[in-house]
């Protein structure tokens, strides 16, 4: 029985029924207390492409390069979508113009000498497309390789792994790679994490510790 958990970047996700789904795209984690609440999952082809939502208590299994979930393929699709388009109004105290929008693109009439309006539109006004994730309030949404940045301000890597307990899924420590031609990994304690952003898992600790720690590669 598995007592630990792995998330690898772009690691395989596998429905109960053996089908690839999709692939890991980021994981969700409270900043606060390091537990992972939910798995965005990138699924599709090149010409229809999506990002789902999955709890973490969906997942039954994990290694470097899978992740098994106990539902099968088509119960997937009623998932909420990791992002959702939304049209909003713009507010009324706003003092900017109103800018050109594809909710403004409609046939002019024109008159004498070369006056134009926008048919069914006199206002001036626009609707507003904003971008919602769609995950718990106060949790963040780590991007699959986010940088990791040094109490003195040093960038020692990326991040490439998470590793959790079960069934907490309390995140214990961060597996990270440095270095382009010959990388190196170091496995570091979630203890040394201050604040982690979408882009960003900013460490208690100075470079040299970083440095300190042996490099795992060969060993994973």
């Amino acid at each position: 029985m598995q007592t630990k958990m792995q998330f690898q970047k772009h690691a395989d996700v596998v429905s109960a029924d053996g089908e690839v789904v999709g692939q890991l795209d980021r994981i969700v984690l409270d900043p606060d207390n390091k537990v992972v609440t939910h798995l965005v999952v990138h699924k599709g082809t090149l010409f229809s492409q999506e990002d789902i939502l999955v709890p973490i208590e969906l997942v039954t299994e994990t290694n470097p390069d899978q992740i098994v979930l106990h539902y099968e393929a088509g119960d997937l699709e009623s998932f909420p979508p990791f992002e959702e388009e939304r049209i909003v109004e713009p507010q009324e105290d706003s003092d900017r113009p109103p800018l050109p929008d594809e909710t403004e693109l409609r046939p002019l009439i024109y008159g004498s000498p070369v006056i134009g309006m926008p048919i069914g539109q006199t206002t001036g006004e626009r609707l507003i497309t904003h971008i919602e994730k769609n995950i718990p309030e106060g949790t963040v949404a780590l991007k699959e390789g986010a940088k990791v940045i040094t109490a003195d301000g040093k960038h020692v890597g990326n991040v490439e792994r998470v590793l959790t307990d079960i069934p907490e899924e309390q995140v214990t420590h961060l597996l990270i790679s440095r270095g382009f031609l010959s990388q190196s990994t170091k496995l570091i304690p979630i203890d040394w994490v201050r604040s982690v952003n979408e882009e960003e898992v900013n460490l208690v600790v100075n470079k040299v510790s970083i440095d300190d720690l042996a490099d795992t590669s060969s060993v994973q």
